[in-house]
Formats: C-alpha cells, sequence, structure tokens
C-alpha cells in the first residue's frame, strides 16, 4: 500500500513538472532588435605566376605516321622548354587526339574516305616566373610547337591577398553597420554571427596566339596586368536603442 502512495506522489510530481517546463516554454523570449549587413572588400595585385598550354599539331597519311611526327616534334618542344630552366614537374600532358579526316560522298554513291590523320599533343607548363614566359613561348614556337592554346596568370600568395580582402569587407561592414545604428537613433551592440565568402577573379586567359608572333625579331611580348581578388561578408549585430 505504501508502494502505491509513493508511486501515486511520483507521477502528480512529474506531471506537475511537465506542465511547468511546458508554460515556461510558452512564455515569448523579447524581441532583441538586430542589424544585419554585407560587404565587399577588394585588393588588386600583380600575378607571379602563369600557365601555358602548348600544343603540337601534325597531320599524316596513317595514324601511326602522325602520332611518331608529333611525338618527336613536342619532345623537341619539352627539351627547349627544360632548357630555359622550367623542371620536370612543371610540364605535364594536357590533351592527345587522334582525329582522322574522312571525306564523304555528297551524293552517297561511295563510301565513306579516310584520307589523313590529325593528331594534336598539348602541355601545360606551369612558370613561378613571369619574365620567363617570353623565353618560353619562343623556345616552344621555334622547336615546333603550332599552337599556343591559353596563358593564364595567377597569384602564387592568393591565401595573403585573400585576407586582406576580408579585413577590407570586415571593416566596412562595421563601419556600414555603425551609421545603420546612430541613424535609428541607436548604438551598435556586440557581434551576433558572421559569415564570410570568397571570390577569387582570375583574369581571363589570353586566347590562341599564332605561330608568327614567334617571327618577330624580340621576344613575343606578355603583360600580365593586375588581378582582383575579392572577398564577401555577411554579419548580424545586435542594436542598442537610447534610452
Amino acid at each position: 500500500m505504501q508502494n502505491r502512495v509513493l508511486s501515486a506522489f511520483a507521477a502528480l510530481a512529474l506531471a506537475a513538472g511537465s506542465s511547468g517546463a511546458a508554460s515556461a516554454q510558452e512564455i515569448p523570449r523579447p524581441i532583441v532588435p538586430q542589424i544585419v549587413t554585407s560587404a565587399q572588400g577588394e585588393v588588386r595585385v600583380t600575378p607571379d605566376k602563369a600557365t601555358i598550354n602548348i600544343g603540337v599539331q601534325t597531320r599524316a597519311a596513317t595514324a601511326a605516321a602522325a602520332a611518331s611526327q608529333n611525338s618527336l616534334k613536342q619532345r623537341a618542344v619539352i627539351d627547349a622548354i627544360k632548357a630555359k630552366g622550367i623542371p620536370a614537374e612543371q610540364i605535364s600532358t594536357s590533351n592527345f587526339n587522334v582525329i582522322p579526316e574522312t571525306i564523304y560522298d555528297r551524293e552517297g554513291k561511295a563510301p565513306p574516305r579516310t584520307t589523313s590523320y590529325l593528331v594534336m599533343n598539348s602541355i601545360s607548363v606551369e612558370l613561378k616566373r613571369i619574365d620567363l614566359i617570353g623565353p618560353v613561348l619562343d623556345a616552344a614556337l621555334a622547336a615546333g610547337a603550332n599552337q599556343i592554346n591559353s596563358l593564364n596568370f595567377g597569384i602564387q600568395s592568393a591565401d595573403s591577398a585573400r585576407r586582406s580582402a576580408l579585413a577590407i569587407a570586415v571593416a566596412k561592414s562595421r563601419a556600414d553597420a555603425e551609421v545603420m545604428a546612430r541613424a535609428a537613433g541607436g548604438a551598435l551592440g556586440s557581434l551576433i554571427e558572421m559569415h564570410a565568402s570568397e571570390a577569387y577573379m582570375p583574369g581571363p586567359p589570353i586566347p590562341r596566339m599564332e605561330r608568327l608572333a614567334a617571327a618577330m625579331d624580340t621576344s613575343v611580348p606578355v603583360e600580365p596586368g593586375q588581378e582582383t581578388v575579392r572577398a564577401s561578408v555577411t554579419a548580424r549585430w545586435t542594436f542598442v536603442p537610447s534610452r
């Protein structure tokens, strides 16, 4: 009998506690005024590295002959690039294609006929010095390369530039929040949260350049210009109304 009474009291206490907790949860929390700002920072940086895509294109009556000629020329190109002080780990094959060149009878009376094979072999060359771009292009074209597919500039210290842009974005975000708070008749309170996003904006690749550029007496002119590194932040602050 005593155990039943204790169990009944325990059940009542639990029910009362649950009811109290539910009531506490139903009490609305006071709304804290907030200010949300977003800002972007950017820095301009001169590129200090580049990647060049260099190709060799050959044509022959058979695929084997075209590939053999291509391999000889591409090997000469790679050796010429290495002679400029570029290590092997900065040179990699990026594309290799064998394309049959076929003639089709417009009237459909004769079967298709393959007349030759086109072989294209491209390599990517990473340069950690901008002043090597012209000499490498000259050497590659002189050694037999007949395609310069692209030239992309980059920044080796991209993280440092990104952090600088991020600091600018944070400063702008806070300054905007302070202006908004004063305009609303109060003051800026503590920071609640902040989110960052980044957008590294490399310059557009320089399009295909013809071999004619290397026929000039002077080196291929290359101007890296500058690149823009951007970072954005979104911040949430408390707003302190004036009393």
